[in-house]
């Protein structure tokens, strides 16, 4: 008689609980299942909240199904449901994902008044004059003069990077910091950075080589245009 198959595996963490459950079954059979395995673990009364993290395989739920999954663990004493993971990305939320996560190229000059709004990386092929802005969700790469404002990592992300051919900006924002005004003298600098220092909590100026070190996470393309 062949073993039948284990639809739910339970891990003990030092985080709480890790749920597996199989993907290849039905979600009433997973409710089922997850009931009866649930019900044969026993509960100290006395135990402080378990935390659960529920990993779905390649298994898609509804926020209707998420919820009724929520619901059964959470009728369990001391249960809570932390996470639901999943490896399925919906096409709306891997469209964002690309758009947040892939280099737009733009070959223009910014003009004063001119404002250029980016989802994602920006490599700008061209000048940022004083009075044009350049903002971005990501980091902004500036083949040529950035001589007016860059804003990069609008969304909160304080691991963005300003770099340029030439910087002479009237101003550098990354996230929610703002950059003081710039120490070296009002003819400008070639080939660097701005980035945020979490020790001193400010935008500093370096040289654009010394990204490789303080964003190591940049890709690889990224990388080819810093280092030529």
């Amino acid at each position: 008689m062949t073993k039948s198959k284990q639809l739910i595996t339970i891990k003990g963490t030092r985080d709480g609980l890790t749920l597996n459950i199989d993907d290849s079954c039905s979600f009433g059979t997973v409710l089922n299942e997850l009931e009866r395995v649930l019900s044969t673990e026993y509960m100290d009364e006395d135990a402080p909240m378990i935390t659960v993290t529920i990993h779905l395989g390649n298994r898609y739920l509804h926020k209707e199904q998420e919820q009724e999954l929520r619901d059964l663990i959470r009728s369990k004493h001391k249960l809570v449901v932390q996470a639901i993971e999943s490896n399925v990305l919906l096409k709306e939320d891997a469209l964002t994902w690309k758009n947040e996560s892939e280099l737009k190229v733009i070959t223009k000059m910014v003009r004063s008044g001119q404002v250029v709004e980016i989802v994602g990386d920006v490599l700008l092929i061209g000048d940022i004059n004083p009075g044009g802005k350049l903002v971005a969700t990501g980091n902004i790469f500036v083949l040529g003069s950035l001589r007016g404002i860059a804003h990069a990592g609008t969304h909160g992300n304080r691991q963005a990077v300003i770099a340029a051919s030439y910087m002479q900006p009237t101003q550098l924002r990354i996230a929610d910091h703002i950059s003081r005004s710039p120490d070296y003298e009002s003819t400008g600098v070639y080939m660097e950075c701005g980035f945020i220092d979490e020790k001193e909590e400010k935008i500093v100026i370096d040289r654009l080589q010394i990204l490789t070190q303080k964003r190591p996470d940049l890709n690889g393309f990224e990388r080819r245009i810093l280092n030529g």
